[in-house]
């Protein structure tokens, strides 16, 4: 939700007060969190459903799937410079500029769409280079062959829209679609699986058809919302899409994709190393991670928020709105994953028996271990809600390359190494790891929130916009001349 002041009224009144700016984040942030939930809600469904035919399917089905966000989830970080320049432009009441970045964006995401067609279009020899077992890569191949065909509508849908909606002020539509996406996804998932409802039956395949199916439907509704609704529509109109523009757009968001992949990895290695110390090691492992998912969608939600409302008063010229923007959104991140944190703290055992039978004593040393975990995601959590919206700040600023460069130094060169001399040689194990997590965590969120303090500070004292990606150098042009440019377009 976007406040709806002219550059005179922000003048006269001065910036909002803190808990204006908690407010509004929050009303942004809310609706945002809830679509991310519904996203994953789709997931289990489709391990539910494909559970049913046997763990042959659900394996295939499972690791298909896996492939298709990973890909797919990448590329959506290109498309989160969409967001932080409809900010800018409404924030210097340049709505005109909307319209030809929502068409930009939209050629951007069909463009990066052909590279995951290709990527998952070559799933099975992928998966036979890595010695995965024959029988296995044929069917993840076949899945693949059936889900890729969803990436368009998936970047359209869940990248572009849900960069472009928040920043326009229509984030409550991306939630109510979302939670309408995940009955479509159930109900095309049971008939398609097994031939309910009239529906041919098409067994795990039908599963990767559904969640097509549904991503394309939600990129439709989300369209189709912007589109026909009168309120919306000024901020489609027909606009000619700019090469320079997308070249900006894609220069703003590829270092979000690379964050994004080396945080990914980061989990992916630990995940395989808590797989070296057994069975029980890995079950608890992946029973604190996805607690601990869960949590992460608010303060994930938070930093896009953050990225919206840092933006928005950066284009609108009021530096000191964009600081504390930002750090009453870091505040709030963090206050969500005290709490988070504090609860994990005190009923680990109970959290834990929503996975595992408490007293089954074939689950005893996996229990234990999980109600361990959880302890250090307690600690976990609090630095890994501080690094997200500390870089969704950051990209309201227009500065994506060196937290780039921040993240790759915190989660590889103090994360990994952390975890691995913890597990292995002080013999701590998945403990060790978890730790090591949190290491990376917590110097990723020092470098962003430091960062974030010194540019946002520069910008009060010189009034000069940072330049994208380079916020330390000083923009194209001066703030007085930004306020000609609106001052014409008008």
């Amino acid at each position: 939700m976007q406040p709806q002041y002219t550059r005179a009224t922000r003048a006269h009144q001065g910036p909002p007060s803190l808990s204006r700016h908690a407010v509004d984040t929050a009303r942004l942030a809310a609706p945002l969190a809830i679509a991310q939930l519904s996203q994953m809600a789709m997931g289990v469904t489709d391990t539910i459903l494909l559970g049913s035919l046997g763990p042959d399917a659900l394996a295939a089905g499972g690791l298909g799937a896996n492939l298709f966000f990973v890909v797919v989830t990448l590329l959506q970080g290109v498309l989160t410079s969409v967001s932080v320049s409809v900010a800018h432009a409404r924030g210097a009441n340049a709505d005109h500029r909307v319209p030809s970045i929502y068409w930009t964006g939209l050629v951007l995401s069909v463009l990066l769409a052909v590279p995951a067609f290709a990527l998952l279009s070559y799933a099975e020899p992928i998966l036979l280079a890595f010695h995965e077992p024959a029988t296995l890569a044929k069917n993840v191949g076949e899945y693949c062959a059936v889900l890729r065909w969803g990436t368009p509508g998936s970047l359209i849908g869940v990248g572009m829209m849900r960069a472009f909606l928040p920043a326009i002020g229509a984030a409550r539509r991306l939630l109510w679609i979302s939670i309408g996406g995940v009955f479509v996804n159930g109900f095309l998932n049971y008939g398609l699986i097994h031939g309910a409802y009239g529906l041919p039956r098409e067994g795990f395949l039908g599963s990767a058809a559904a969640t097509a199916i549904t991503v394309w439907g939600i990129a439709i509704a989300l369209v189709a919302v912007l589109h026909l609704r009168p309120r919306y529509r000024h901020f489609v109109v027909r606009a000619r899409p700019r090469l320079p523009l997308m070249g900006e757009l894609f220069g703003i968001g590829w270092p979000v994709a690379i964050t994004y992949g080396v945080e990914s990895t980061l989990f992916l290695a630990t995940g395989m190393m808590v797989g070296l110390l057994g069975e029980a090691p890995l079950a608890a492992h992946q029973i604190a991670l996805n607690v601990a998912s869960v949590a992460f969608m608010v303060p994930l939600a938070i930093g896009q928020a953050a990225n919206v409302r840092v933006g928005y008063w950066v284009g609108a010229g009021v530096p000191l709105a964009a600081r504390h923007a930002g750090f009453v959104a870091l505040a709030l991140g963090v206050g969500f994953m005290m709490c988070s944190g504090l609860v994990l703290i005190t009923v680990p055992r109970a959290i834990v028996g929503l996975y595992l039978h408490l007293d089954d004593p074939a689950n005893a040393h996996t229990v234990a271990l999980a109600a361990s975990l959880l302890g250090v995601a307690a600690v976990f959590q609090i630095v890994d809600g501080m690094q997200t919206v500390g870089s969704g700040c950051l990209r309201g600023l227009k500065d994506t390359r060196v937290p780039m460069l921040a993240a790759a130094f915190g989660y590889w060169g103090v994360g990994f190494p952390t975890g691995y001399v913890l597990a292995f040689h002080f013999e701590l194990g998945a403990k060790g790891l978890w730790w090591g997590l949190a290491a990376g965590l917590a110097s990723v969120a020092a470098l962003m929130t430091l960062r974030f303090h010194r540019i946002s500070r520069k910008f009060i004292e010189t009034g000069i916009a940072p330049a994208p990606n380079d916020a330390d150098a000083a923009s194209a042009a001066p703030h007085a001349m930004r306020e000609e440019s609106v001052t014409k377009s008008r």
